[in-house]
Order: C-alpha cells, then structure tokens, then sequence
C-alpha cells in the first residue's frame, strides 16, 4: 500500500478521535442539534451510557467540593532546596612531594603533572620525589574543585632527633698512655713505601702496581725497644688528594717525606698544608741522601718558604736524613718519633662504648663489607654493634693486618672490622650503639635528614626556576605596555606562528658525542680519587662525558645490563671480571677496561673521548698564483673563460682543490677543467712559471684575483680535557 495513503488515514483516525473527546465534554451543554440515531444507531447507543455515567460523576464532584470549599486552602508550590556540594578536605603539609599529594587527593601523578604544567609552573626538574612550594600545592588542588586543609601532625613525626653522637670528654683519672698514629706523606716516588718496608721488614712496593702506592694502608710496627707505632701509608699521587688529607685527620704525627735529590715538589706542599689544617706536628724526614746528587741542605731552604723551620735554623721541626732503600738513620726517625709523642702525652680512654674513624673500606667475596679503622676511644670486642654513616654493623670478625684474629682492639690500634650490613665511606665516623634496634633507628634517622636537605636543595632551584619564570613573565607583559588590543594581538599571533612553525620533531639540535661510563674500584678510597679526577672534566661542549654509575667490588652482571641499557663502557681499577662475566659482555658488545695504575685508567678514557670527536680537516696551502690576464676561448659551441695566471709560490697541481681569493674574500672553491703551459696540457705547474686555467663553474674572475691550490687532509680530534697528571 502507499506510504502516503497510510499517512492519511492515521491522520483521520487520529481526528476522529479528537472529536470524540470534545463531544463528550460538551454534553452538558448539548444544543439542539444532535446526531441523528438512525443513522448511527451504535453510536447512539454509546453516546447515552456515556452522557449518563459522566453526568453522575459531575454531579458527584459539584456536591464534595461544595461541602469542603470552606475547608480546602490553596496551596503554594514549593520551591526544591539546592543542597551545596561539599568540597573534599585534602590534608596538605610543609614539604609535601609530589607522591605524596597525587596519593591524598587520589589522583594520578600525571594528572596533578598536568594540572602544573597549565598552570604555568616549570616542571622540567619536577620529579615524583621532589617537594612542593605552598603556591603549587593551593593550585592544583583549588583547580581540582577540592580545598586544602594542613595537617599539623606531619610536622610532629620529625621533631626527635634519634642520631648517635660521640660522648662526652672522659673524665682525666680515666685516661691511659696509648702509643701514636703516624701518617707517613709526601710527593709520589720518594720513598714513603720503601721506608715503611724497613721498619717493618715487608715488601710492599714489589707487590704495587706502577710502583706508586694507590691506596691507604693501616698497621703497627714494633720497635726494638719495644715501642709501638702505627703507621697510616698515604698515596703520594696528585689523584689521591682526598686520601692524604683523610690521613692527616686521624694521625697525631705527620713524617714528611721529601727525596733529597727531587725537594719540594707539588704533593709536598699539599701533604703540608693538609698537616696544617689538621693542626698536626710535623717530622721532616729526607730520603735518598745516600744518592751523589743529593742535597739535603737545599731542602730545608725550600721548605722555609712554607712556613716549615727545621731545629738548625731556630724552628721546632725535626730533619732527620736517611736512606730508606739502604735502611740507613731509621733508627733516629723512630726515636724523633717516640720523643714526640712523649712530648704530646696521648693518651686515651679505653673503657666505654667505641669511637673511631674508617680508613678504607672495600667489598670482599668471602666476608662481605670490610672496612679498615683505628679505634679512637673504648675497647671494641666482637659482637659490638656500629654505626658508620648510613651503615651499621654486629661485628663478626676483627682481622690485623697480617689476618690475624683479634680479641679485642684498644685505641691506636688499626683493625679490619667484618659484619657490615652496607659499605660505609672512607672518612665515616665509627660509633658504637646499645643494640641493632638502636643502630637501625640512626641510620633511618641520618636518611631523613640527607632526604630533608635534597628536599631543601631541590626546593632551592624550584623556587630560583620560578623567580625566573616570574620575571620572564613580568617583562613580556611589560613589552605590551602602550600597545592597543590589535597591536597586541598582532604581537602576540606573531609569536605563536613562530611557535608553531617550529615543531619539536623538527628542530635542529646539533647532537654532541657523549660517553657513557660506569666506573668500578676494589676499595671506596679508589672510587673517591677516581671520582674526584672525574669531576674536573670540563670539556662538554667539546664532547659529554656521563658517569652512569660507580661501586666498589668485582665486575657484575648487574653492572653488564646497566652498560648494555645506557651503551656504557665499563672501567675497573684493581676489581676483576671472571670469564661468565666476560662473556656476556663480549656478547653485548660492552667493553671492559681494567687497570691496576690510575693514570694508565685515565690514559685510557681520554682515548675513549679522543675516539668519539669528529675528525678536523686541516688545510695546506701547496702554491699560490696571482691572475694577470683573461682570454675567451672557444671549446666546441661554448666559450669559456681562461685565466692567466703566473706561480707566485709553491706549485699548483690540477688534481688537489683550489680557491679563487679577492680582497681576502673568498668567491669560489672547487677543481680546475684545464691546466696548460702554452698549448699544452700539464699536471702541475712550478713557481715563477705562467700557465692558463679554467674553472670548474661560471665564476667572474678579475685581474688582480689570487688562485690558491690546497690540499684537505683529516686529522684526529684531542679532547682539552687535562686531569692534572
């Protein structure tokens, strides 16, 4: 059927039914002309029952409301009650990290990220752990339709302080003679090892690498007359700085050692100037004076300039000349040293809990952590408990130092302490603690105060960030001032066009050469002097050196995937790679470079950095000519340029590179078409000699014009990095 005739016929039922309705309302005032029953008998029918029941119902509702219409009062609508919406507490606190506010307003990181990021703020060096300033914290969360409320609790949690710290000044009755720490400095190779091996018949410096001593060693030698002294042997090389005075801050005697036929050298200064921060006498001992050039006078003249007077010329520092290769005058040395220290009256309190120093740490494979110590006051006894930094210990094992067990370790005495739980670092203060629980809460406590001052540092820059971002802000605002709206928003469009002209995926950066390294020691001294040369390095703009990472102990696994992520290389200083190791370092690729000298370590990473610039090209000039004449010849259906031209210097050869120079100015670099003497073709043309040439493009070329012929050779790069050695 037609859709339209559908249509039409809901339509006329729908009418139909309208009708209907106002028929039935109408019938109490029904007129005079009805429908005719006859026609509609049906219809008829239905209209009467209608009219009656409807009529009854009327009537029905005319009568209730006129008994009640005194009773029944009209009523006012309503107006509904807006419930105001609540806005979440969030508790906030000085120093809140950005964790931290992301977990109380239960959002994402990246969310309170994004908040900040529109809000102007500079979160380039924003990190999850780093603390927010007031003015941050009220902007996210008055953006995220919350309200700040700050919690006076967090504030409370920090207040005690749980560190450890040293006693109190030991009552004098309590106080006994203890024998003297003496630290044995000077410049490298003049002889401090040698002379250690002396007194204390050892071959130490046979078993050194590069002969040069690279870490600092602990021990007591024993007099014949039954005297004792412990000796702390301090590197003498320039990498070793921290060392020496690591060194002078333990020791109660400095034995200076100076080679008679070298004298005062660099590291000389710096070992005395290191004796004199730490207030320590100092010894003059002069080695090598059994050598011809030797000239012991000339040193002591040498050292008045440092404020170091020997006895001879009215001062109170003792020169005592000896030969430690031949064992000659050590006698003397010991005897000025035990005068000395007679002289000073050190003495010590052994009783109470432990105090003292960590010389030396590193990491062995069959007892762990290890560090080298001289007990400063108390006794310690195994089963102690230590604090050293950030690590504490239940000391297991007490080791001398030919392995030795030992007992007990009275002050003075140096000792290997095994039972760490965490490497301390060379120069921690040992303290010893009432139980572990105790030792557990000073390390907590010293994290917190290390994570308080990061906090306080990185809240530093964030504000310093800011306070630019601000008067960045200030002053393009104050560009605008005496613009109208259009000027502005011309200024303003222009910005952006540039902006968006740009996009980061097309942006030109010229990428630098960068090195990757991760550096590994047998012992934390090591690592530091390493680290401390590494420092220094101030050639990024030529090329970027990146530490990716450094520990004490052997080459790990751990060490290989950290190389292989960050396209590392992998230097070790006296540690060891097995074969499991190598292997899979040969497999990814990731070379390892061991060394047992440090300078040799670092020969060997400026060649790494030499390796990774880009070559220079150097030119030659081979001969210079100067264009006295121009001529037009005809080759083919072409004319092209000549010049002649006479050799002024050198020779020019056809097959190197030429320049076409006027007025200092360069116009052109390229090759020669054609090299003639006369009529004929040649190679290479000498001083003095005339020839004609043609260039390899269109270029206007005037008499007077210089022709210079060079040759491009690539040489390698050399980083202007110096480590000092």
């Amino acid at each position: 059927m037609n859709r339209n005739v559908i249509q039409r016929i809901e339509q006329l039922v729908h009418i139909h039914n309208v009708c209907r309705q106002l028929n039935i309302l109408c019938l109490r005032n029904l007129s005079a002309r009805q429908w005719r029953p006859a026609l509609f008998p049906s219809a008829a029918i239905h209209q009467r029952h209608l009219s009656s029941s409807l009529m009854k119902m009327t009537t029905q509702h005319d009568r209730f409301l006129s008994a009640k219409k005194e009773k029944v009062q009209k009523k006012e609508k309503l107006k509904p009650i807006k419930i105001k919406e609540q806005k979440k507490l969030v508790e906030v606190w000085h120093n809140m990290t950005l964790r931290e506010l992301a977990r109380a307003m239960e959002r994402e990181i990246d969310d309170v990220y994004e908040i900040l990021i529109l809000s102007d703020f500079d979160v380039d060096n924003l990190k999850p752990s780093s603390a927010l300033t007031p003015e941050m914290l009220k902007t996210v969360i008055k953006k995220s339709g919350m309200k700040s409320v700050y919690a006076e609790t967090k504030i409370e949690k920090v207040i005690e302080n749980k560190d450890a710290v040293k006693r109190a000044p030991a009552d004098p009755s309590l106080l006994v003679p203890r024998h003297p720490v003496v630290t044995i400095m000077g410049h490298v190779d003049h002889g401090k090892t040698t002379l250690l091996d002396q007194l204390r018949k050892s071959q130490i410096v046979a078993m050194e690498a590069g002969g040069i001593t690279q870490h600092i060693g602990a021990f007591s030698v024993c007099l014949a007359s039954g005297d004792k002294i412990t000796f702390l042997d301090t590197p003498g090389h320039a990498a070793f700085s921290a060392m020496r005075e690591r060194g002078a801050h333990v020791t109660d005697i400095v034995v200076l050692v100076v080679a008679a036929d070298d004298g005062v050298m660099k590291q000389t200064v710096e070992s005395i100037q290191h004796a004199k921060n730490a207030r320590v006498p100092v010894i003059l001992a002069i080695n090598k004076c059994d050598k011809s050039e030797a000239d012991p006078q000339r040193v002591k003249m040498e050292l008045l300039s440092h404020n170091i007077v020997c006895e001879e010329f009215g001062g109170d520092v003792q020169a005592i000349n000896i030969s430690a290769l031949k064992g000659e005058n050590l006698q003397a040395l010991a005897e000025a040293v035990i005068t000395l220290s007679e002289m000073l009256e050190l003495k010590a309190d052994p009783t109470g809990l432990v105090e003292g120093t960590v010389i030396e740490c590193r990491t062995d494979k069959g007892k762990g952590p290890v560090t080298t110590a001289i007990i400063q006051r108390g006794t310690l006894k195994k089963g102690a408990v230590l604090v050293a930094g950030k690590a504490w210990a239940k000391v297991r094992l007490m080791l001398d130092e030919n392995n030795a067990m030992l007992s007990e370790v009275l002050p003075s005495m140096p000792v290997e302490i095994v039972g760490w739980k965490e490497l301390p670092s060379a120069g921690d203060e040992i303290l010893e603690v009432e139980s572990e629980q105790r030792a557990k809460e000073v390390v907590q406590w010293r994290m917190y105060v290390e994570e308080q001052e990061k906090i306080k540092k990185d809240m530093e820059v964030i504000e310093a960030k800011q306070k630019e971002h601000r008067d960045a802000h200030r002053k393009h605002l104050d560009s605008f001032i005496g613009m109208t709206w259009k000027q502005k928003s011309a200024v303003l469009y222009k910005a952006k066009k540039n902006l968006m002209g740009k996009r980061p995926a097309e942006k030109t950066t010229e990428d630098k050469p960068m090195v990757p390294i991760i550096i590994k020691g047998d012992v934390d001294g090591s690592v530091e002097a390493i680290l401390g040369v590494v420092d220094t390095y101030d050639a990024d703009h030529e090329c970027e050196l990146d530490l990716v990472h450094f520990g004490v102990g052997d080459i790990s696994e751990s060490d290989i995937a950290l190389a292989e992520t960050f396209n590392a290389s992998i230097y070790g200083f006296n540690v060891n790679a097995n074969k499991s190791i190598q292997q899979i370092a040969a497999k990814s690729d990731i070379p390892i470079k061991l060394h047992k000298v440090i300078y040799h370590l670092f020969d060997d990473l400026k060649e790494e950095l030499n390796s990774r610039l880009p070559e220079l090209t150097e030119e030659t000039v081979k001969g210079e000519a100067s264009v006295l004449a121009l001529f037009d010849v005809s080759v083919g259906k072409k004319t092209v340029q000549v010049a002649g031209c006479r050799v002024q210097k050198g020779f020019l050869d056809k097959k190197m590179k030429f320049k076409l120079v006027r007025n200092n100015a360069v116009l052109w670099e390229g090759s020669l078409t054609s090299l003639k003497h006369h009529k004929n073709d040649v190679p290479t043309v000498k001083t003095g000699v005339e020839c004609g040439l043609s260039l390899d493009q269109d270029v206007e070329i005037k008499v007077g014009d210089e022709i210079i012929c060079f040759e491009e050779k690539t040489v390698p790069q050399k980083i202007s990095w110096d480590p000092g050695f």
